[in-house]
Order: structure tokens, then sequence, then C-alpha cells
């Protein structure tokens, strides 16, 4: 849903200009169908399965027109900068709720509650946090531009439709542009992969206790933080492409340590911090890469296919993954095999020219 409707949300926020009224708008709608599952029981999971689609079709909306700000609040110079705070700030956000979120599930007798009375209230605290630093954005980023005028007849959407025509047209005269979206798709298809089964392996393969796994996830989140500003850093001395091609190569060595030496406890914590400062990094700087590349005026719908990169290639890397347990019946080979994903993504950026394709986006 969110491959087919993402590029529509990004053509109407650019034709329009109202995109702080429709970040508002998705956000909300996202917080309010995540608040709504708290009351979902047995009998009613129909009804959860539909919010739980509102919910992240609602949350992909939102970021594609979040991210299309960064070109409009930040110089280029300032970018690797901003989208390194930023990312940093969500993963310190994130850390914070969830530490929260254990706190009341391990304490959850002590305060009369249940269990699953803990779950629930630490759902609906998740999208009330949502919807309340919402407003902060809301409140503090104005529109740009004047709406583009609209001929007799023509509403934004099918305005968006014509335009999203255009602009599936269009990118392939920005050579660099799409030959970074193709490194994007697979670099980040293996980091997505690997955030999503370690866990698995690492209850399936070594056997670590769900207290452990959940540690490990609260210890990426704010390592991740740091993570993030010491990569624009980073970017800053050597240039943030090369700064994600490092990421790349830790990652790559990561896997590399899993297979080859990762078994107890205290090193799947270290794999976690290790995890935590190349995640922010690589992915906050991928996002300031991008919008150095796309033409003014249409930073929704770009980045709106930025996002459907990132959501149309996240079911690769399980199937390879799956595959390769199939074929091997080791978890470790398995996790060995994400690797292709980023020296593939490594190759590809290799190649890419950012100075080149941020010349051809404006046209110069």
């Amino acid at each position: 849903m969110q491959v087919v409707v993402l590029p529509i949300v990004g053509a109407v926020g650019d034709y329009s200009r109202r995109k702080r009224q429709m970040l508002g708008i998705f956000a909300w709608t996202g917080a309010g169908a995540t608040i709504l599952m708290c009351l979902v029981d047995a009998d009613s999971w129909k009804l959860g399965s539909v919010l739980f689609l509102i919910a992240n079709l609602a949350y992909g909306a939102s970021i594609v027109i979040y991210n299309s700000f960064l070109p409009e609040i930040a110089a280029p110079e300032e970018r690797d900068s901003v989208s390194s705070t930023g990312w940093g700030i969500g993963f310190l956000g994130g850390g914070i709720l969830l530490a929260l979120n254990l706190l009341l599930y391990g304490r959850a007798a002590s305060l009369g509650l249940t269990e699953a009375q803990a779950v629930r209230i630490s759902l609906a605290s998740a999208g009330l946090w949502w919807a309340v630093f919402t407003l902060i954005p809301i409140a503090a980023i104005r529109n740009r531009g004047e709406p583009r005028a609209l001929a007799d007849g023509q509403t934004y959407l099918s305005a968006g439709f014509r335009q999203l025509r255009h602009t599936l047209g269009q990118i392939r005269g920005y050579p660099q542009t799409l030959l970074f979206l193709l490194a994007y798709l697979a670099y980040n298809d293996g980091i997505q992969s690997v955030i999503t089964l370690a866990s698995q392996f690492g209850s399936e393969e070594l056997h670590l206790p769900v207290s452990v796994l959940t540690g490990a996830i609260l210890l990426a989140q704010f390592v991740a933080f740091f993570g993030a500003l010491a990569f624009d850093r980073l970017a800053r001395r050597i240039g943030n492409k090369h700064a994600v091609m490092v990421s790349l190569v830790i990652w790559s060595g990561a896997l590399v340590y899993v297979y080859l030496a990762l078994q107890t406890a205290r090193q799947f914590y270290a794999l976690a911090a290790v995890i935590g400062t190349v995640l922010g990094g690589s992915q906050a700087l991928s996002r300031s890469i991008f919008s150095l590349m796309i033409p003014d005026g249409q930073e929704a719908e770009y980045f709106s296919i930025y996002e459907v990169s990132d959501k149309g290639s996240s079911m690769l890397g399980p199937f390879v993954f799956g595959l390769a347990v199939h074929w091997t019946g080791s978890s470790r080979v398995a996790l060995l095999s994400l690797i292709m994903f980023f020296i593939v993504g490594l190759a590809l950026l290799a190649k890419v020219d950012v100075r080149r394709g941020a010349i051809e986006a404006s046209g110069a």
C-alpha cells in the first residue's frame, strides 16, 4: 500500500504546498490508530489489523513530508548536520520511551497491573508520544512557496497523479540521483534486514533470554544517538559519501564477526553497540546526500520515491535469509549472506558523483 500511495502523497504535497498541514494530518491519524490499538482483543483482531495498516501507511506518508522539509530548512552545507541531529534525537526519544515501557512492564505486578495491561499502556504511550512531539514541527515549520494553479475541474489529487507521471519520466534525466537510489535500495535492505533478524538470531541460535535481547535493543537506541553525531563529524572530514561507505564496511565487518565469533551475551551487547554506532550515521547521511540531488520544488515527490525504495526493498533481505536457512540449516550462514547487500550497495555508491548529481538536479 505504501509503494502505491506514497508517491501520490509526495506529488500532492509539492503541488499544493500544504506540506505542514499534510504532516499533521498523517502523523495524527497514525498516532490515533496506534492509540486505539490498545483496545483490541482476541475477538477484534480484524479491527486491529485495519488499525495497524492505517498506522503504518500514515507513518510512511508523514515521513515523506517530514523528510521533504530538509532542503527547505537547511542550506546544502548544513544538511549533514541537521539530518544527523534529527536522526540522533529520534533515536534518543525512541530509547527513552522504550526504557519507560520496559520499566513499566517489569514492574507491572507491583503497580497492580497485569502484563497484558502494561503492554496495552505501552502501545498507547507510543501513539501519544507520536502525537505530542508532532506538535513541535507543526508549530515551528511554515509552508514555503505558493500552491500551483489548478486547471478547470482539476483537484490536487488528480494534479498529483499527473505530476507523478511527469516526475517518474523526469528522474531518468538525473542519472546520479537514480544511481544513488539503487545503491540505497541495496544497502538499506541489508540494514533493515540485520535490524529485523538480529533478535531472531540471538534467540534461536544463541538462546539468549528476552531480557538480553531487549537490553541490546535499548543499548543500540541510545548508542545510535551518539553514532549519528559522530558520523556527522566524520562527514565533515572525509565527505558524506565516504562516511557512508565507512559505515557499510563496518556493517559488513559486523556480519563477518557474527559468523566467526559471536557466542555470548556480552558479545551480543558489543555487537548491538557497533550496530547502533553505524545505524544512525548511515541513515542520516544517506538522507542528506539524497537531498542534494533532487530538483527544487519537487522535494516531497523525490523523497516519496526514496521512501518507497526503503519499503519496497524490505522484503528482499528476509527472503535471502530464509533461503539461506533452508539450504544450509544455519542462521550464521544466513546472516552472513546479507553481506551481499552491503557489498553491492558499496560498489554502486562508490560510483555516485554527489557534486555532479547536485549540478544535474539544479539544471545548471
